[in-house]
């Protein structure tokens, strides 16, 4: 995903010699403050694929430990940005799974990143890193200040690559995390492996059956609607070789694609 300004090129804001802000930041930060205090819909609900792509996180106590090790599951090139940080947060940057930068957030660390999260119990802080944030076109979520946030992170069930994300956008973040709990109940560990065999089963069929998508839809229901979900239920882990012999072959012989 690429993002108009990711890279800080969209927008020249500077720091003009002696410290003064100039008269286009402080522009930029008032359109700012009153895009911030207009929001009249609800948030618009996304997937964003972070594999290689530059977060900054700023903070490094429990709550930022948390994010960090998130961001590190989904693929994120991250870069910490506190002068003091948790063990385990340390022992990443030593393992090299983090960049840290031990010292206070200064204006400019959030160049090239994609998406920033802040962590911080400092409001002026998260009010920095909020206003930079926005000048740079970026995504930025400064954890429990809905105000200071242009994305909210959701409560998020996973099950393998099967995820269903939960949000109250920042109203009833508790009434959302029950929500998801509830939810867990609901969906089986399991699921995330029949997800699997069901995309691997899809991919042969896009590859083995020419036409256009609505060719090959009724395989795909015919995939979903056999015994595949019972039988991993129940304990088999068929490949989708196998499945898409015994569901799909038979079909295809019978001519159903068309």
């Amino acid at each position: 995903m690429q993002l108009e300004g990711a890279k800080g090129e969209s927008l020249a804001l500077s720091v003009e010699a002696g410290g003064e802000i100039s008269e286009d930041e402080n522009l930029q930060e008032g359109r700012v403050r009153e895009r911030r205090g207009h929001r009249s819909h609800p948030p618009y609900p996304l997937f964003i694929y972070l594999q290689d792509e530059k977060v900054v996180c700023v903070g490094a106590g429990a709550c930022a430990e948390r994010k960090v090790q998130t961001l590190i599951e989904y693929g994120a090139d991250v870069t910490v940005v506190s002068p003091e940080a948790t063990e385990a947060i340390q022992e990443l940057a030593r393992q090299g799974e983090v960049t840290w930068i031990a010292r206070e957030y200064q204006r400019g660390d959030l160049e090239g990143a994609i998406l920033t999260v802040c962590a911080t119990d400092d409001p002026g802080v998260n009010n920095e890193v909020y206003q930079e944030a926005c000048s740079r076109s970026q995504l930025v979520n400064v954890v429990d200040d809905p105000p200071n946030c242009n994305v909210i992170v959701p409560s998020v069930l996973r099950r393998g690559m099967f995820q269903v994300a939960v949000s109250s956008a920042g109203a009833a973040p508790s009434l959302a995390r029950d929500f998801r709990r509830k939810l867990e109940g609901e969906i089986p560990e399991w699921f995330g492996d029949y997800i699997d065999v069901v995309a691997g089963v899809r991919s042969l069929i896009k590859a083995r059956i020419s036409g256009s998508p609505s060719d090959r839809e009724p395989l795909y229901l015919a995939v979903c609607s056999s015994d595949l979900e019972s039988r991993i239920a129940a304990g088999e882990r068929p490949s989708a070789e196998e499945v898409y012999e015994q569901v799909v072959a038979p079909l295809v012989s019978q001519g159903v694609e068309r």
